[in-house]
């Protein structure tokens, strides 16, 4: 992303606009008074589907029938992953593509919110048993089995550590950067009995998390399910026989924050992990533990796991349901998928026959006479019911509700349409954290921090850059406000994108989830695939690879068949021809050229790719909340407003190929690279102070931009 120093040479090479020979820059140091007060540029220019059935799974239609695991019963994880943990895989089931983790279909992870009837749940939020493990002893001294929590502490869930004890985190007072639980690393265990209802039994029972940092190690009684990598990406592990039905179960979970540096107070030397993602220190604060919501939740054997939803060409609803059978005997029933009210929709009603230990889909279109079309001014959403009933007796065995908006998303020339009227972007990329609850907000705390989009009369938010908290996308589609999605994929060097490419593959997992979990939202606009990563030379093999890989996983899975695009460091990108959209990152007038120099470099890029939409998906100066003075002066308030009018105006005098600006970013945040220590790792480029108190006149220059 940015950063708070002025380029140094470094490691990420690339091209200067009109200096094609330069070096593109993006080192990060620590830097003076006024350069750390703000976020490091990490970029130096170049110009650089009963309506007909499709697929229904009738007798003989293709199913999926690996066995549904288990869980392993080895006592732990192995010291050593060669490819993500998860065995992220797409398999087709009756032309659909559905994504596996833990060899099972993921499903819905709506149950946070939205309980079903015929399902059963065990809300695990609350308090936790908790341990630090400094030295990585608990596994081999037995922490996983046993219920004895005598040298344990409470916590509660979700949280992150990082708050538990740190004095003044949220303080501009830099004088105790390096001490607290906020810079505790390695190894947490968290433990908790629950009880467990007899009716439980010959259930499928899943654990449901929707978010761990960064790693998390799972045994339910003592027994070892499984391992999820990637601290803001939903997973569903599957329980299997350690669960015991009618008793108290024991859950306990390791969780792992590697450390940035091996020393916060003097810098130290940075950490780094070549299976990682990030894989080295980066520029916003990696909040550690259970920071979001998780529970047990049992569902029938037979089960819909999960609904994809997306507008066909003719005005139809396509519905696919994803089916599982994880009995041994054939499953005879039938799948009802109802639009909802306000639709003007009948239910689509299909004979299913699914053989024991398998999977398939189905899938109806559904006419919709009076269902509208969603966008920023009518949000209109609407509530799908799938419902699995038992063959012969009619009886339900399962249901799954899921919402879903009706709009088409295209690029046509150089402009994005939605519902074919384009669109003018104007956003901001936001943090999700806040002074008082780190990345585990509540939904108060979202609504209060979101609100603010609405104020500022934004229609666009970039998840920079991970996946959020689910609240957030339900939140944008109510709400009417675009989302640019992102995954964890920032400042990837060559080698790491070669090793994720090639062999680990959780940089494929993240992207394959991101458009997996969030098919359903129309607020979800744009699939980000990287921020800011290395590019190779000699034609960039190495990075166009990776890139192609992303965007194959993506539109796989994706049947809404969204644009891909990313936050590239350098206008001169030698991937652009992949991308539906160009994104790039840029800091005129701050780390290098002049304000003005924007508007030729996005007509240089018009011309090279004349038929794509461009989009600023950063630009932002700093300024602490307090500091007037001239427009021209560093640092300023008013600089920082000056600035981003003039970066605003360059781009929408250029509407019919430029997509839309993305301020950086709606609020001051917490970073550990390594700079901006006497302001205790608080960037100030916010358009509102780190606690959300004071906004600067940044804050009513964006709120007052317009398109003309």
């Amino acid at each position: 992303m940015n950063g708070t120093s002025p380029p140094t040479a470094h490691d990420h090479p690339g091209r200067r606009f009109g200096s094609p020979d330069l070096p593109r820059r993006s080192g990060k140091r620590r830097s003076g008074k006024r350069r750390a007060a703000s976020r490091a540029a990490a970029a130096v220019f170049a110009a650089g589907l009963l309506a007909g059935v499709l697929a229904g799974p009738a007798e003989g239609a293709t199913t999926d029938q690996s066995p549904a695991a288990a869980g392993t019963r080895a006592a732990g994880p192995p010291a050593v992953f060669t490819s993500e943990p998860a065995g992220t895989e797409v398999r087709d089931l009756a032309q659909t593509s559905v994504v596996y983790q833990y060899g099972q279909p993921v499903p819905a992870f709506d149950g946070w919110n939205t309980h079903e009837t015929t399902r059963r749940y065990a809300p695990l939020d609350g308090t936790w048993k908790f341990r630090f493990d400094p030295g990585d002893v608990g596994l081999s001294e037995g922490w996983q089995n046993g219920t004895d929590t005598s040298q344990w502490n409470d916590i509660s869930v979700p949280s992150a550590w990082d708050l538990l004890d740190t004095p003044n985190f949220a303080s501009m007072d830099g004088s105790s950067f390096g001490t607290g639980t906020a810079f505790r690393d390695g190894f947490a265990w968290y433990r908790r009995a629950v009880p467990v209802p007899g009716d439980w039994a010959g259930r499928l029972v899943r654990l449901m998390s929707l978010g761990a940092n960064y790693r998390a190690d799972i045994w339910v009684n003592g027994r070892y399910l499984g391992t999820h990598e990637g601290g803001h990406t939903p997973f569903a592990v599957p329980v299997g026989d350690a669960l015991r039905a009618g008793q108290t179960n024991t859950v306990t979970i390791r969780v792992l924050r590697s450390a940035s540096f091996t020393d916060y107070v003097s810098g130290g030397t940075p950490v780094t992990n070549d299976t990682a993602i990030p894989y080295k220190p980066v520029d916003y604060w990696p909040y550690a533990g259970l920071t979001r919501s998780l529970w047990l939740e049992a569902v029938p054997r037979s089960t819909i796991g999960k609904v994809l939803t997306s507008l066909a060409p003719d005005g139809r609803l396509r519905a696919t349901a994803v089916v599982q059978n994880d009995g041994a005997a054939t499953l005879h029933g039938t799948v009802t998928l109802d639009p909802g009210a306000g639709t003007g929709g009948r239910p689509c009603r299909v004979p299913v026959a699914l053989a024991g230990r398998s999977a398939t889909t189905v899938t109806c279109l559904i006419p919709v006479p009076t269902a509208g079309r969603w966008s920023t001014a009518t949000p209109r959403m609407y509530t799908l019911l799938a419902r699995l009933s038992e063959g012969g007796t009619g009886r339900e065995v399962d249901r799954l509700h899921t919402r879903y908006g009706l709009r088409t998303i295209d690029t046509a020339g150089s402009q994005i349409q939605v519902n074919d009227q384009p669109v003018l972007l104007k956003g901001v990329n936001w943090h999700e954290e806040t002074a008082a609850h780190g990345s585990a907000m509540t939904v108060a705390d979202y609504d209060r921090e979101l609100g603010q989009v609405l104020d500022l009369h934004a229609n666009f938010i970039r998840d920079s850059v991970y996946n959020r908290h689910p609240y957030v996308y339900d939140w944008a589609d109510e709400h009417g406000v675009f989302v640019m999605d992102d995954i964890d994929t920032m400042w990837l060097n060559v080698p790491q994108e070669k090793l994720q490419t090639e062999q680990y593959g959780l940089s494929r997992a993240l992207a394959l989830m991101m458009a997996w979990n969030q098919a359903n939202h129309p607020s979800v606009l744009l699939w980000g695939l990287q921020n800011e990563s290395e590019i190779d030379g000699n034609g960039a093999p190495v990075y166009r690879a990776w890139i192609a890989q992303l965007k194959a996983a993506v539109n796989q899975v994706d049947p809404q068949h969204r644009p891909v695009t990313w936050a590239s460091s350098t206008s001169n990108d030698p991937a652009f021809d992949l991308a539906d959209v160009i994104g790039f990152n840029e800091y005129f007038g701050y780390f290098y050229g002049k304000d003005s120099d924007l508007g030729p470099t996005l007509d240089t890029v018009h011309g090279r790719y004349p038929g794509k939409p461009i989009l600023i998906t950063e630009n932002g100066t700093w300024s602490i909340a307090g500091t007037h003075g001239p427009a021209t002066q560093e640092g300023t308030e008013e600089w920082q407003a000056a600035s981003l009018k003039a970066h605003w105006d360059q781009v929408v005098s250029r509407r019919a190929f430029t997509a839309g600006y993305t301020f950086w970013v709606l609020k001051d945040y917490k970073e550990r690279d390594g700079y901006n220590q006497e302001y205790n790792g608080i960037s100030v480029m916010g358009l509102t102070t780190f606690d959300g108190t004071t906004r600067k006149l940044a804050y009513g220059a964006f709120r007052d931009l317009s398109a003309g």
